[in-house]
């Protein structure tokens, strides 16, 4: 099989201290997603009203045993900030695979088919961009009640144009070259180009798109969760303990600044690693 990579740009990569941060940053939220029931030192949904909003360790009068403090139900900050970050990472990955599955589908198939099959998914791509995402996912939540799975449905179903554009532009390209071609004469069927040369060759420009798709789906939940339309309380979303803390944050500003620090470095980190992985992908074309 041959592979070939279409992309410009200055050949980074790994070699940037960026892509490291970034990295490290989505590794050590990969962690908290995964072993989160291991790494909270408490039970995120515990309330003890004797200890709310303790402040935190670096503050005087904090308490050893809750680091980052306590919000306003003396819920512990700490174990729900790392069981936020697993609902953040579980959205924006779904969210990107099922968006990814749609939008990849429709740009491979219009990019490699060309003609009618093209003009109908360029018509459903600028279809998509008329549709303003934040008020289009406001007015589902809000007709049909907030929930996790509605919540990865519905931004699902509008975060796949991106997907679509760069599928059907890089398999446009990919379509013309020589190894294509050499499949069609061997008599190999059209799924079996599109799944063993198309698709192979334009994945590394799509886990870029991911990357990004994953940062916006993440904005987008805490963004509909700080409006009370996004995870459903008491699940410990990010956006969700920043609306609740906004009615403190001139008495104890910390329950505010902590969770969103946390979701800008998680956007960050992701958007360094997405940055990385494009400089790292390519910017030669070699046939083999």
């Amino acid at each position: 099989m041959s592979t070939v990579s279409i992309t410009s740009g200055p050949r980074r990569g790994w070699k940037s201290a960026g892509t490291w941060i970034g990295a490290v940053i989505v590794g050590i939220a990969v962690i908290c997603a995964i072993f989160a029931p291991l790494l909270s030192p408490h039970d995120p949904f515990a309330q003890d009203l004797g200890k709310r909003l303790l402040v935190p360790f670096w503050m005087e009068g904090s308490d050893p045993a809750h680091l980052l403090g306590t919000d306003q139900l003396g819920r512990d900050y700490l174990s729900r900030l790392i069981y936020g970050c697993r609902i953040s990472m579980l959205i924006g990955v779904t969210v990107s695979i099922v968006s990814g599955i749609i939008g990849i589908a429709l740009g491979v198939l219009g990019g490699f088919l060309g003609g009618r099959v093209d003009d109908a998914v360029l018509f459903a791509i600028t279809t998509r961009l008329s549709i303003p995402v934040v008020l289009v996912a406001l007015a589902v939540v809000g007709l049909l009640g907030s929930s996790m799975t509605l919540l990865v449905i519905t931004l699902g179903l509008l975060l796949w144009d991106r997907f679509a554009v760069v599928a059907r532009s890089t398999t446009m390209q990919v379509r013309n070259l020589d190894f294509v071609s050499a499949a069609w004469c061997a008599g190999c069927s059209q799924t079996r180009i599109l799944v063993r040369e198309v698709l192979p060759n334009i994945a590394s420009h799509l886990v870029v798109v991911g990357t990004l798709e994953i940062a916006l789906a993440i904005l987008l939940e805490a963004a509909l969760s700080f409006l009370g339309l996004g995870v459903p309380p008491p699940l410990p979303s990010w956006g969700l303990m920043i609306a609740e803390a906004k009615d403190y944050m001139f008495f104890s500003p910390w329950v505010i600044v902590i969770p969103g620090i946390a979701l800008f470095v998680l956007v960050m980190g992701i958007n360094l690693l997405g940055d990385g992985l494009r400089d790292a992908f390519g910017t030669q074309r070699t046939d083999t």
